[in-house]
């Protein structure tokens, strides 16, 4: 993929103007939160207007966007983000929220489809929409609405050209994200234990697997509340930093990498970081409950989660982590060439009877928009900023993140297998981290996933949303 030329993103989960509907379960409710400030409306309103990039015009303004989260502004803080205003001043845009529950947002998205209801687009960076709703009928190919080769999209063509499916485009890929794991800690908790802030090996290129061990077993002391990593995503996390996926999607056809080396050799590692007591889950009188609250009280040296865990008010995220907390990417794969991180996509996919294909389009257009103009990517660097008391140091380590997904954006397809695959999956591949030796894990679940990729490889369109 082309490197793209702005580093940050809009934010995923961030948000519209005051006057939006929000469609809720049990009918609509206008919402009132966060509005952008009017002079930077009207900086946006200024550059966009006349730019050759944004094309066109919307008779339909209204997209209908069904997700179990809102684009429009909420709780957390989120305001209005870049990519939204944008469409709002230059198409006079408006998203519908149709909400839904994370459990049942693709039953409620099939009874949807089957009822005309004119759902028009859904998120698909979740990576558990691509191929499967390809493959039921679910979502639309996009390719009479979006044109890769422009300018806007030129930048991110591979990538969307790398996840055709039965040769059509059916998710429109915005961009490769760098946020989806990052290692979090507290710089006062390793301070006062005498190691070196992971910022400033990353800094200097030593910031790997080795480091991050020592850092650990330097660290944790069970029997004085001194624990090791936490969270549900440091398995995977670690595990996608040898930049071999356990599904991969290669010349449209999904592939089985649970027999690589390196699947096998970041297994072994988290096997010893378990031996070692580095894992924090179930050792001594730790629990089986996840603790980030431990980052901000000392007691916890690392907690790798999705960067949207800081995509809130200072309040919120200092609350948990503590006044101290800063992230760095995931340590680097020593036997590595290339620094692979843990990549998410910022994705959509067009629904099955969309009633406003056009104005998704033009949305997307514009969420590309902000990524390549700097003027406007200014803009967003500085919500982050004004919004979530973030530093520069902060936006800065963001955008190495991102420089490093942008670099190299390897994918793991397997949760958009099917929910069998996943489940599988989710659950085995944590095993080593829970004591149990790779090979034993391997032999249970190799043959099993090759059935499911077989399955979905030879039926790549089922045509039904059911």
């Amino acid at each position: 993929m082309k490197k793209m030329k702005a580093l940050i993103s809009a934010l995923l989960v961030t948000a519209m103007s005051l006057s939006l509907f929000a469609c809720g379960e049990e009918g609509k409710s206008s919402e009132s939160y966060k509005e952008l400030d009017s002079s930077k409306r009207e900086e946006i309103n200024s550059l966009v207007t006349e730019d050759e990039l944004l094309t066109g015009e919307l008779e339909n303004k209204t997209i209908k966007w069904m997700s179990d989260w809102d684009i429009n502004p909420d709780g957390t803080g989120k305001n209005v983000p870049t990519d939204l205003a944008v469409f709002q001043e230059r198409y006079g845009g408006q998203v519908e929220w149709h909400k839904v529950t994370w459990d049942n947002r693709y039953e409620k998205l099939a009874e949807a489809i089957n009822s005309g209801e004119g759902i028009d687009f859904f998120y698909a960076g979740n990576l558990d929409a691509f191929p499967k709703g390809a493959v039921r009928g679910m979502f639309q190919p996009i390719d009479d609405y979006i044109d890769f080769s422009s300018p806007l999209w030129e930048d991110v063509q591979e990538a969307n050209d790398s996840a055709m499916w039965n040769g059509n485009h059916y998710m429109a890929i915005v961009q490769a994200t760098g946020d989806k794991v990052a290692c979090v800690y507290n710089r006062k908790t390793i301070e006062e234990a005498g190691l070196e802030d992971p910022a400033k090996l990353y800094e200097k290129g030593e910031w790997d697997w080795d480091a991050f061990q020592e850092m650990l077993e330097a660290f944790v002391d069970t029997d004085n509340q001194k624990y090791g990593i936490d969270g549900w995503w440091f398995e995977f996390g670690l595990m996608n930093t040898t930049g071999v996926p356990a599904v991969g999607l290669e010349d449209g056809v999904l592939v089985n990498n649970l027999a690589d080396s390196s699947m096998e050799r970041v297994q072994n590692w988290l096997y010893d970081l378990y031996s070692t007591n580095c894992i924090a889950i179930g050792v001594g009188d730790y629990g089986w409950t996840a603790k980030p609250q431990y980052i901000g009280e000392g007691k916890l040296l690392f907690y790798p989660v999705g960067l949207y865990s800081f995509y809130r008010e200072a309040s919120q995220w200092q609350g948990e982590f503590g006044e101290d907390a800063f992230f760095v990417p995931m340590p680097k794969d020593p036997e590595s060439d290339e620094y692979y991180i843990p990549v998410g996509i910022e994705s959509y996919v067009m629904v099955k009877g969309a009633q406003n294909p056009e104005g998704v389009a033009k949305y997307l257009d514009c969420k590309r928009y902000t990524l390549i103009d700097e003027e406007i990517n200014a803009i967003a660097d500085q919500q982050m900023i004004d919004d979530y008391g973030w530093t520069e140091e902060m936006v800065e380590m963001k955008a190495s993140m991102q420089e490093l997904a942008d670099a190299n954006p390897i994918v793991d397809y397997s949760t958009g297998v099917s929910t069998d695959c996943s489940d599988l999956l989710d659950g085995y591949l944590r095993n080593t981290a829970r004591g149990t030796p790779w090979n034993e894990t391997y032999d249970a679940i190799y043959g099993t996933l090759d059935t499911y990729l077989e399955e979905i490889n030879a039926n790549p369109v089922l045509n039904t949303a059911e």
